[in-house]
């Protein structure tokens, strides 16, 4: 199996050169001492560990597995160590909050670490994150006696975190979930029921698992308004931060998967489990998005990961496999057949990769920006981000999987029967980053939360700023020479969006399936009209001379940009017309023919 090397070049040039990140840093209270100067240091130092430490653990980790015994879980050997490493290293609170132990670094530099991290290893990076998720929540919603009491061993890695929604019977639908919240006269509260598909939700890298778990009060109404989120620690606390005895909370078994093989997903029993309250009665869904908000995003960095990993693993072996010889003759003429990589199909599947990849990457960081600003930032600046991160978070983490994971494929595909075979590691890319398209709420759901709340809810008032934005930029870099063949591709996207949102949400005033027909379509529209504005920005920073990068460097971001406009951009014509055609080809099937 090949070797992970971070792509430090291209964070660095998105980062800096694209964004300008500093500057919006400095420009805000809670991030100004955060400098380029510290962010490099931090990219550098994050590609020595995940280089070094963690992507090494990746496939014997994914060969070993995790391991349950009588309700005891195990990760694959190394594991604990090196989660203790990262934990020192404090990786584990960049994002936290400054009077916990947090470090407040900006979400623009802390994704980039956690695509390093994914990258190297999918399965290790979910016992990181999904405690830096929780720790939002708790940080968000939860009163100061439990900040003070969970946070600072949270970010310091000494304990982890997990979220518990879905039950065998309730997924998407958790107005449906049957576990149980009796309240104490202590003001805690029992907690009775079971969860699946827990991600951390128990193992052996640390000494306690902080729960947030959905629960309903006897009395609360039905449906979704009725749910409560409750932290529940695996081993109770102390009130003097020590641990007390063991809670009510056990690992009934663990699920057999087709990837992330070294990530415990776990069934959760809570037997009469001491838990507390985070936020108000009956308003657990808000504090759980918060969570599950931040989770989406980082999920959708999972897809980019897996499929950065296979890129470069697949340029690796197409510049060293020799088969047959180059169309216009041979290449390597002192050996049998030329490398692979002279072949225009095989740079048809590398150049997609590489499109793909830099473009979503370019994307989370342009998310990353508008969360720190809805967060540090202030007025109406922080009004409009939030605004756009309510907009983009469902396609960060639909359109990055789908994506991500049809790159890892294509990487696959360049090895042929190679690629199928474990030991290269190719397989294990796929299986890993299959499941970013289904937990943290199915790319389906993504589609209808991104057609019908964020676009439809609201008559498209996010979708018009995010539309003038790109027409805005387009209009300054019209001064720029070079620019005119983005820019062009690039008003004719944001136009076909415009009218295509006008027509369903045109369609949805007289048919109940509009929305639902035209949904999957219209989110990879809409992805395809951003990575489109993400090239021209990386464009703009090549040909305005801001780019630090050198011209080798400047000329393959140009070509790049030119196979994506020429070959990927034109999907979005097929996926318009495939919306316009209504929901009837899709409606008028009866049930009965599906057999």
């Amino acid at each position: 199996m090949p070797e992970y090397k971070a792509p430090l070049r291209d964070m660095q040039f998105v980062l800096h050169d694209v964004f300008k990140a500093e500057a919006l840093w400095q420009g805000m209270p809670a991030t100004e001492e955060v400098n380029r100067e510290l962010a490099d240091a931090i990219l550098e130092e994050s590609a020595k560990i995940n280089e070094g430490l963690i992507a090494p653990l990746s496939q014997s980790g994914h060969e070993e597995g995790v391991h349950w015994n009588e309700g005891v879980v195990t990760t694959p050997k190394g594991y604990p160590e090196a989660f203790r490493q990262l934990a020192e290293g404090g990786w584990g609170g960049l994002s936290g909050a400054p009077e916990y132990g947090g470090q407040t670094m900006p979400k623009m530099l802390v994704l980039l670490f956690e695509e390093m991290l994914y990258s190297s290893n999918i399965a290790m990076g979910l016992y990181l994150t999904l405690t830096s998720g929780a720790a939002l929540a708790i940080d968000s919603h939860a009163s100061d006696e439990l900040k003070q009491k969970y946070l600072p061993n949270m970010y310091s890695g000494k304990w982890t975190g997990a979220m518990c929604l879905t039950e065998s019977h309730a997924g998407t639908d958790l107005g449906m979930i049957r576990t149980k919240a009796v309240p104490n006269a202590n003001g805690s509260y029992d907690i009775s029921g079971t969860k699946i598909f827990i991600t951390g939700g128990d193992h052996d890298l640390t000494e306690n698992v902080i729960h947030l778990v959905l629960a309903k009060l006897p009395d609360a109404p039905a449906g979704s308004k009725g749910i409560s989120l409750f932290l529940v620690p695996k081993v109770k606390v102390n009130d003097d931060g020590s641990l007390g005895e063991a809670n009510g909370v056990h690992c009934g078994s663990i699920e057999h998967k087709m990837g992330i093989n070294a990530s415990a997903t776990c069934v959760m029993n809570f037997d009469n489990a001491e838990g507390y309250l985070v936020g108000e009665i009956n308003r657990g869904l808000q504090g759980m998005f918060t969570m599950m908000n931040y989770e989406r995003l980082s999920v959708g960095i999972q897809g980019l990961s897996a499929a950065q990993t296979a890129y470069q693993w697949s340029c690796e072996y197409a510049r060293e496999r020799l088969q047959s010889r180059a169309p216009t003759g041979p290449v390597n003429k002192d050996a049998a057949a030329d490398p692979i990589i002279v072949h225009p199909d095989v740079r048809r599947m590398l150049l997609t990769q590489k499109a793909l990849v830099e473009a979503g990457r370019a994307f989370a960081v342009y998310v990353g920006k508008q969360l720190d600003v809805s967060k540090f930032g202030d007025g109406e600046a922080k009004a409009r981000a939030a605004g756009m991160v309510e907009l983009l978070t469902p396609v960060a983490k639909a359109f990055l999987t789908d994506k991500g994971f049809e790159g890892t494929v294509l990487g696959q595909q360049v090895y042929g029967g190679h690629g199928y075979i474990r030991e290269w590691g190719m397989e294990q890319l796929v299986r890993d980053v299959r499941i970013a398209q289904i937990y943290e709420g199915t790319n389906g759901i993504q589609a209808m939360d991104l057609m019908g709340r964020k676009v439809a809810a609201n008559r498209a008032q996010n979708m018009q700023a995010l539309l003038g934005e790109i027409r805005d930029f387009a209009q300054s870099a019209d001064s720029v020479a070079g620019m005119e063949e983005f820019l062009t591709p690039l008003r004719d996207a944001v136009d076909n969006l415009e009218s295509l949102t006008e027509y369903v949400l045109g369609e949805a005033a007289s048919d109940a399936n509009a929305i639902g027909a035209a949904a999957n379509d219209y989110l990879h529209v809409v992805g395809f009209t951003l990575y489109m504005y993400m090239w021209a920005m990386m464009c703009r920073a090549v040909l305005s001379g801001d780019s630090q990068q050198g011209e080798a460097f400047a000329t393959a971001k140009l070509q790049t940009a030119r196979y994506f406009v020429q070959r990927l951009l034109p999907q979005t014509a097929a996926l318009s017309q495939s919306i316009r055609s209504g929901s009837a080809s899709l409606m008028d099937v009866a049930e009965d023919a599906f057999v």
